[in-house]
């Protein structure tokens, strides 16, 4: 078997420094797909994610064309330093998406649908309605707006800015901070201007009832504010939903450059 491979070496001198790059690329495609929106995903099968990693691999090591000296020092230590890269990027890409599901979540509350958690078998945890709905209308939004473009393309970059068999991450290129808590930040203010028609409209309901059990003590106010809350908040959603396509719209596009 050493001698088959001796000659194959022999007969294809580029082999190794081939294989060894495809080994890296792989690596950093696995942190990647492990926490970027769309590809982390539990209803994909895990069999089609590995299948989609191979053949990214098989294609962006065509198109890198490695040098002979891609590894530099520890192969190890280039696997990890790759799957690390690869799960940065995926994380700055997911925080566009959770800010979606923050201001689903208030909504959620405001409307008095807290108590209403079903569970979520892809995550194997307690989800509330609206956030899954919307998670599911963001996800959506950002394939349409050409997401997965921006997420293969912030990869393919971040292979020039961090070469695969380096040992070192240059956090200050890799990384921009400034747009790193921006995307942080904006999680609360996405959240905040989603929620914000909800919000103002249970506010108002509640100063009215809050008027009327005054004014009217024997009406039971409690009772009709779970009642009018989900009611309310849902023609809200209804009505607010064109707009709300927009913001989010204008949201993803101003964050299109991931790194």
């Amino acid at each position: 078997m050493e001698n088959i491979i001796n000659e194959l070496m022999k007969m294809f001198p580029l082999m190794n420094t081939y294989l060894a790059a495809g080994i890296l690329i792989f690596s950093r495609l696995l942190g990647f797909i492990r926490l970027a929106p769309v590809f982390n995903r539990k209803e994909i099968p895990g069999l089609v994610k590995l299948s989609f990693v191979l053949m990214l691999t098989i294609v962006l090591t065509g198109i890198m064309k490695p040098n002979v000296n891609v590894i530099q020092d520890s192969f190890a230590l280039s696997i990890f330093l790759n799957i690390v890269v690869g799960a940065m990027i995926g994380y700055m890409a997911q925080l566009i998406l959770i800010a979606i599901e923050a201001g689903a979540d208030m909504i959620n509350m405001q409307m008095g649908l807290s108590s209403a958690m079903v569970l979520d078998p892809t995550t194997s945890s307690q989800v509330s309605i609206l956030g899954k709905c919307f998670s599911l209308f963001g996800v959506l939004i950002f394939i349409e707006l050409g997401g997965i473009y921006w997420l293969i393309q912030a990869l393919i970059r971040s292979i020039t800015i961090f070469p695969l068999g380096a040992t070192s991450i240059p956090l200050d290129q890799l990384v921009n901070m400034d747009y790193l808590i921006e995307l942080s930040s904006n999680v609360l203010y996405m959240g905040l201007q989603i929620a914000s028609p909800v919000l103002l409209a249970t506010l108002g309901q509640d100063i009215i009832l809050g008027v009327i059990s005054k004014t009217a003590p024997q009406v039971n106010v409690f009772q009709l504010s779970f009642l009018f809350k989900p009611v309310l908040g849902a023609a809200i959603l209804v009505w607010i939903m064109p707009m709300l396509v927009n913001i989010i719209n204008e949201y993803f596009l101003s964050f299109a450059h991931i790194i």
